[in-house]
């Protein structure tokens, strides 16, 4: 059962294990660390301190060091050969006209590789383009597809809320939405109301409704911002009782003072409005229409 540590590489993404040795160095939580993944060497942060595993659903590879200054220099001068790499690929897929848009380029940390992440309505015939990005740049070439919520949670932005995305903020992983669940909580299905900056369904609509496991809806399982349950912050949460004991207590209307005199009881007051300024008596629906008929039957007799 080999030692591994938990490994993250971008915000809100995917966390991997990487075999560590007894003889290292101990990770801790939060370590920046350079390993060898599958793309090459890779800068990440620790998120899941050392523990066993019996089984991997894929071969492990090797946590090498934690990173030094060395490896953040390296990894600024990076960005700026990745923006390079950027505008040459975007000027290459106008020349050649491809229906294509590039969204992302990263390279790794020793630039022998640089993946360059696009969307498109189908399959793309992009040889021709990695022959142009390879002699320009001498390394290995890889294109990747990938979808309009990948865009977003790559670009991020602000949903119509006034916060930052979900898939930018605390999601590591898009579920299915469907309308159906904008139909159980009784929404407006305009799809411009409903639909994110990624221009699909908006990944909240699935918060109102119940977990599998659970039951419970989603959003009192998840702090806003954060992925852990609300469960371990009921120190700051403000309980639902209290919140109905406050709502009370506005609604309440205050009483009555003492030296008032109690209004009459003994006959019912008339108030004085537009249409029965004298204060008189107003009719009933029944009496209007007595009036109304005893009329029509003397206009006619006439």
């Amino acid at each position: 059962m080999p030692d591994v540590i938990g490994i993250r590489f971008k915000d809100c993404g995917k966390i991997y294990d990487f075999e560590v040795n007894a003889s290292d160095v101990e990770f801790k939580k939060g370590d920046p660390i350079v390993v060898e993944s599958d793309l090459g060497l890779s800068i990440g942060s620790v998120i899941i301190g050392k523990h066993t595993v019996e089984t991997s659903a894929r071969e492990l590879r090797k946590a090498l060091r934690k990173a030094t200054e060395d490896d953040f220099k390296q990894k600024q001068d990076n960005e700026a050969f990745e923006k390079e790499a950027k505008d040459y690929c975007i000027e290459r897929i106008m020349a050649r006209g491809l229906p294509m848009k590039l969204v992302f380029t990263e390279s790794t940390l020793d630039k022998k590789r640089i993946v360059f992440y696009f969307t498109a309505d189908g399959r793309i015939d992009f040889r021709e383009l990695v022959k142009d990005l390879a002699a320009k740049f001498k390394t290995r070439i890889e294109m990747r597809q990938i979808g309009v919520r990948d865009e977003a949670k790559l670009l991020g932005g602000f949903g119509m809320c006034g916060r930052e995305l979900c898939c930018k903020t605390f999601l590591t992983s898009f579920e299915p939405i469907s309308i159906k669940m904008a139909k159980q909580q009784e929404l407006t299905l305009n799809m411009s109301k409903l639909s994110g900056v990624c221009g699909r369904l908006m990944c909240c609509l699935s918060y109102e409704i119940p977990d599998e496991t659970t039951g419970q809806p989603r959003n009192e399982l998840m702090a806003v911002g954060k992925s852990k349950p609300l469960q371990d912050e009921t120190e700051d949460v403000p309980q639902p009782e209290a919140i109905e004991t406050v709502l009370r207590h506005i609604e309440t209307p205050a009483p009555a003072p003492r030296s008032a005199a109690p209004a009459s009881t003994d006959k019912p007051q008339t108030e004085a409005t537009p249409d029965n300024a004298a204060g008189q008596k107003q009719e009933t629906g029944q009496e209007q229409r007595k009036r109304k008929r005893w009329r029509w039957r003397k206009f006619h007799k006439k």
